[in-house]
């Protein structure tokens, strides 16, 4: 019998917990965020959105970031 390992991240600061391996794309469907018109950085570093479908990394910190207007 195997049992399966949570993966924790933490998307924008709040802790999170998927029993199963997901894309950035998924991840974002999953907590309601938007997929156009953000930007993804993981431990601090832009993630490019040709690589939202691939899995997320256990222990993730990643930022969803959108561009606000004004000055």
């Amino acid at each position: 019998m195997t049992s399966t390992i949570p993966i924790g991240i933490t998307v924008n600061g709040a802790d999170h917990e998927f029993a199963e391996p997901l894309s950035i794309r998924e991840l974002l469907t999953r907590l309601d965020l938007p997929c156009q018109g953000v930007a993804v950085a993981v431990d601090g570093a832009v993630y490019p959105k040709s690589r939202w479908d691939e899995p997320v990394g256990r222990g993730w910190n990643i930022e969803v970031l959108t561009a606000v207007q004004g000055g």
